[in-house]
């Protein structure tokens, strides 16, 4: 299957990055895999991105983040929030390229997301919501319901990688490093499932799941 990927990504300088260094970067340290994976979402792909592995490497994600932040200087951002566990990181890289507070949202005893370790919004601050990878949004949309729960306010969001080609709607301005064409199915309708193969869980989620 072909993946296309796209860039838009400026560097500090304001140059554009080429296309196969951010590439290069990904399958370097195996970020970028083929096989049969069962995603976060509970969706199946024959492509998985771990971006936890790019982020492993502290002078990766810094380059990342600021890549990430310089789509978002125009929005005059207060406070970075990101979903646990995968957003924390590059979550972090964006807000300190832009120089303000990072905050995570991670899920409570009864399975919803919330602000915990007395992390605090003030009302009306100014919110922009990042994730490292989009597949369906469903994490920045809770995160953003979150943070308007709390009376912030969610300028923009942002994510590493759009896995939906820019499809995903987020009822906020919305922007990804990187866009990828690639397909991803429920599990009924998943052509490897009818062809009698069994989908990885490589995510963290199932991990912790399955501990």
């Amino acid at each position: 299957m072909r993946v296309v990927i796209t860039l838009r990504a400026a560097s500090k300088a304001g140059a554009v990055m080429k296309r196969d260094e951010i590439i290069h970067l990904f399958e370097s340290v195996g970020a970028i895999r083929s096989g049969h994976f069962e995603l976060s979402s509970g969706r199946h792909s024959a492509t998985y991105v771990q971006c936890a592995l790019v982020l492993s490497h502290p002078q990766h994600a810094e380059t990342l983040g600021r890549l990430l932040a310089e789509k978002f200087r125009e929005h005059s951002v207060a406070c970075v929030v990101s979903p646990a566990l995968g957003g924390v990181i590059i979550g972090h890289e964006v807000a300190r390229a832009l120089g303000v507070r990072a905050l995570f949202v991670e899920r409570d005893r009864s399975g919803q997301m919330a602000l915990r370790r007395g992390f605090e919004i003030a009302p009306r601050e100014r919110v922009l919501v990042i994730e490292d990878v989009w597949t369906t949004g469903g994490s920045t949309r809770e995160s953003i319901g979150v943070v308007e729960q709390a009376g912030g306010l969610v300028v923009a969001a942002g994510a590493l990688i759009d896995r939906s080609a820019g499809h995903i709607e987020l009822n906020v301005p919305a922007c990804a490093l990187l866009e990828m064409e690639v397909p991803s199915y429920e599990p009924d309708d998943c052509p490897q499932c009818r062809a009698g193969g069994v989908a990885m869980r490589p995510g963290s989620r199932f991990l912790r799941a399955s501990s």
